[in-house]
């Protein structure tokens, strides 16, 4: 072997020598060993979740926007990290882990994040009552329920609803509640929401003994086998059931996205390699991460960017259809519309298509109320441009890969920047076609969509 060649094998074994240590750091730091799982706190340690038996969770996927959490509190209020990662400021072991593990009983914690002004809570082996929670039915006849206001379709628990168990001490234990209203104003405060479930909950926790805690039935982990391909209602069980592992997340009002429409969530969307490399408070890749989570979830390859699209000259133009439909009881009837010829620019943007003769476009029928989530999410990521109506379909951006160019046509009822947020925490392009009433002018929409189109060098 000459010195030139010595020299270039040398190179080499350094190289696969560095791989190997990053593939070890990423795989220490983002997947679970053995029967005891890490959690990240405010306090900077790792806390141990109790577990008995074999390891029933889903792995943590290889994703490129996968960044760790940081351990420390030092995450600056109001940050990206503090509104979509590791905000959380305060902890607390209502009834600690390291003493369930000993014992045998229950655990639970709260984490409160003070830029949210909400908590996760999480607990282990915790039973529930359905006969104790009292919710709507669900099924009716829609005539029969119009006009029944939101507070009324809300759960209501009765004290006992959750149970918790803990160690006897002496003589029999008496029933008393987990927590009382100074931990429930210092950790669920009500803040703006008008009835807020979630403090209801914990509210209605009760702690027993072990001889009054029984579990007949025990819901277990691997139901969930995607990220949320199982879904049972409270109301569906037929009797009471307990839960190895419990989390229970804030209510939708009090997310980063639902808080973006009344204060400025002032971050923008970044690579995970761009942040590696310079961290920055004004930018984030948890939307990215949490979307390759999902289509990870379905089986979709997460390294795909909008080059591998359009390489061979072809581009998808998804159109989001919004079918007219009484979205909830509450608006008594009336049908609401958010583009009311939405078929003729479907019809207009068909044309247009067809007759295109810089380079290959196909129009997809993003007819999401018949198609399964997993079509929805291939639609999604297979998506050069996405275009509709302002509507919860438009939600599914978070899984859109990068690149990706957003057009929202946006009736004049319903101006709200949902999904202009959701393109910026994510770092796509983002267009908006602001109508006056809900008409939306073919032409118009053709001649935005052009325009994005020369952009992508169409």
């Amino acid at each position: 072997m000459n010195k030139k060649h010595a020299t270039l094998f040398k190179i080499l074994l350094a190289l696969f020598a560095l791989n190997s240590i990053t593939l070890y750091l990423y795989f220490s730091s983002s997947h679970h060993h053995n029967d005891n799982r890490r959690d990240t706190t405010a306090e900077g340690f790792p806390a141990i979740i109790p577990h008995r038996g074999p390891h029933l969770s889903k792995p943590w996927p290889i994703i490129p926007s996968y960044l760790p959490w940081s351990l420390t509190s030092n995450v600056p209020s109001k940050s990206c990290e503090a509104y979509f990662g590791n905000g959380f400021t305060k902890s607390a072991d209502v009834l600690p882990a390291k003493a369930a593990v000993r014992s045998g009983s229950s655990w639970f914690r709260c984490h409160y994040s003070g830029t949210l002004r909400s908590s996760i809570c999480e607990g282990g082996k915790i039973r529930m009552d359905p006969g104790k929670i009292k919710m709507s039915r669900g099924g009716e006849k829609l005539e029969d329920v119009i006009g029944r206001t939101e507070d009324e379709e809300m759960p209501e628990f009765e004290d006992g609803a959750f149970e918790v168990e803990a160690e006897e001490r002496g003589s029999r234990s008496k029933t008393k509640k987990l927590v009382g209203e100074e931990f429930l104003n210092e950790f669920l405060p009500v803040g703006n929401v008008m009835k807020h479930t979630m403090r209801e909950l914990v509210r209605s926790i009760v702690v027993v003994g072990e001889t009054d805690f029984t579990c007949q039935e025990t819901q277990l982990e691997e139901t969930w086998k995607a990220l949320f391909s199982s879904l049972r209602y409270a109301k569906n069980f037929s009797g009471p059931v307990c839960f190895r592992h419990a989390v229970l997340s804030p209510l939708g009002y009090e997310t980063a996205l639902f808080k973006g429409l009344s204060e400025d969530i002032d971050c923008q969307g970044a690579s995970a390699h761009d942040l590696w490399q310079s961290p920055d408070d004004k930018k984030t890749a948890r939307l990215s991460e949490f979307g390759e989570m999902i289509r990870d979830a379905f089986g979709f390859p997460v390294n795909r960017h909008h080059s591998d699209k359009a390489v061979s000259g072809h581009y998808n133009i998804l159109f989001v259809r919004r079918e007219d439909y009484l979205a909830h009881p509450r608006h008594r009837g009336k049908v609401e519309s958010r583009l009311s010829n939405e078929q003729e620019v479907f019809d207009s943007l068909q044309k247009w298509a067809s007759d295109h003769q810089e380079c290959k476009v196909n129009l997809v029928n993003g007819l999401f109320a018949h198609m399964s989530m997993k079509e929805q999410v291939r639609a999604i990521q297979d998506a050069s441009v996405i275009i509709g109506a302002h509507g919860a379909g438009l939600t599914h951006t978070v899984s859109a890969t990068p690149n990706t160019v957003i057009l929202e046509i946006i009736s004049s009822f319903f101006r709200r920047p949902h999904f202009q947020l959701i393109a910026q925490w994510k770092g796509l392009e983002y267009h908006a076609i602001n109508l006056d009433g809900s008409y939306a002018n073919p032409g118009v929409v053709i001649d935005r969509l052009n325009k994005i189109m020369r952009s992508l060098g169409c």
